[in-house]
């Protein structure tokens, strides 16, 4: 009961969210200084075609009017037309939030398989030389900024290796002789579900440096968490009991440890999640990856609101989502949780 009721409380909270979220979007493009109906005339419009667009727009209307057809459009997912481009915005959405999604689970996915078991390895080995030398890499990755390393791997892979492609999301040469027909929008399931594996190999390869990138930041924070957590966890009872009882240490680690340290690595799960949107952007520019982030940067340039309000509505919406999943398992992990 308290697990229910802990999990609604969650779901009004992140609705509060979402709701401040539109309120604060709206809000900040009443106070940028841009005129939408002279963007949305086109280029050198006269007064007459300005006052046109501004009714098109409904910017005449009073200003609670307007927040209540901005919100009850977001609510719908109704996100209008791109004042640059004069394209459905959500048909759009439709091309590049799925490849960003594939780049920010594929690097949650590697923060997880690298970070976690150093941490549960580091703690094993606390204060040797192995700690150490997990504890200085994963400082290093938190701390080296993202352009840096996205230039540092394509430097190394790809200009003086040459073994990974530097940019884009496939090469134009698979694009041409074996293309894939988008049905989930995900380059590597609708190879699978094509039965290409030409094209499959070819997206992995491309998807590699800018998943190792972005993952490069979650991967330390995990690290340093689940150490955290598993080096209190390798002083209790029950592990000084399971040690006497001869079970071994990769049991002991992995077996008994390790699941009570799946708050930490739930948390990581999260935060791997939400840095890979919103880190994306730079990301998504320096390896020409065809995902929101270079579809809002192109936006912000050109102060195209529109856009900038549905990418941000829909970034927050993934972001809420995961958190709530997040919390959601880790009350059904640690009942605990649900008291608080």
């Amino acid at each position: 009961m308290n697990i229910i009721r802990y999990i609604l409380r969650r779901m009004v909270l992140s609705a509060f969210v979402v709701v401040g979220v539109t309120f604060l979007v709206f809000t900040v493009a009443q106070v940028v200084p841009s005129d939408p109906a002279a963007l949305y005339a086109g280029p050198r419009p006269s007064a007459e075609q300005i006052a046109k667009a501004r009714v098109e727009l409904n910017l005449d209307a009073p200003l609670p009017t307007r927040f209540l057809t901005f919100a009850s459009a977001m609510a719908t997912g109704d996100f209008g037309v791109s004042y640059k481009s004069r394209r459905l915005i959500l048909e759009d959405l439709k091309a590049y939030l799925p490849a960003t999604l594939e780049l920010a689970v594929f690097s949650t996915a590697i923060a997880l398989l690298f970070g976690v078991p150093l941490g549960v390895m580091a703690a094993a080995r606390q204060g040797r030389w192995f700690d150490r030398l997990a504890s200085l890499s994963a400082i290093a990755s938190v701390a080296m900024p993202t352009f840096f390393l996205a230039m540092l791997l394509q430097l190394i892979f790809s200009q003086w290796l040459g073994v990974m492609p530097l940019s884009g999301r496939t090469s134009r040469e698979v694009g041409i002789t074996d293309p894939v027909a988008q049905v989930t929008g995900f380059l590597l399931i609708d190879s699978l579900l094509a039965g290409r594996p030409a094209a499959f190999g070819n997206a992995m390869l491309h998807l590699i440096l800018p998943a190792l990138t972005l993952a490069s930041y979650p991967a330390g924070v995990a690290m340093r968490l689940t150490r955290s957590a598993m080096i209190e966890i390798l002083q209790r009872r029950h592990i000084t009991a399971a040690r006497a009882l001869g079970l071994s240490q990769r049991r002991i680690l992995f077996g008994h440890a390790l699941p009570n340290a799946m708050g930490p690595a739930l948390t990581v799960i999260g935060l791997s999640f939400a840095f890979a949107l919103t880190g994306a952007v730079l990301v998504e520019i320096i390896f020409a990856w065809p995902g929101l982030g270079r579809y809002v940067s192109e936006a912000i340039l050109a102060k195209d609101f529109p856009v900038i309000a549905a990418v941000t509505m829909v970034v927050t919406i993934c972001y809420v989502v995961m958190n709530l999943i997040i919390d959601v398992a880790q009350a059904l992990v640690d009942p605990r949780v649900a008291l608080t």
